[in-house]
């Protein structure tokens, strides 16, 4: 029975951090989050920003933060990172921490996923 405990963790559990994709940076990639349909909403899209910005602070300086929206309805065009919220902090202890915390938390009934992204690839908005 005592090896069944150890097996019966699922791999996305609360309290169990997966190693990293990708190497440590001061950016969070936060997956598996929003409802894109509320991204269209600018109250909803306010309000989301607010609380991204307050949960995230409260593991270290927010220096930035972007969530992509998606484009007008009819619009054919791409939005990389859709869906996703990229929070950059003012140092790697903030962003690991912020990652700690949220990887494995229900947002909007859904479970999130945290991982680094690279400061160039925030910066010149790279998203995938």
């Amino acid at each position: 029975p005592g090896a069944a405990g150890v097996d019966g963790v699922a791999a996305g559990a609360p309290g169990v951090l997966p190693p990293a994709a990708n190497p440590e940076s001061t950016v969070l990639s936060l997956t598996d989050m929003l409802d894109v349909e509320e991204l269209r909403d600018d109250t909803e899209y306010a309000e989301i920003t607010e609380d991204m910005k307050e949960e995230c602070g409260k593991y270290g300086a927010v220096l930035s933060m972007v969530i992509p929206r998606p484009p007008a309805p009819g619009s054919v065009e791409h939005v990389p990172g859709l869906g996703k919220v990229f929070v950059q902090f003012a140092d790697v202890v903030g962003a690991t921490a912020a990652r700690s915390a949220l990887h494995g938390r229900k947002f909007g009934g859904q479970i999130v996923k945290a991982d680094y992204l690279a400061e160039g690839a925030f910066v010149a908005q790279a998203f995938s």
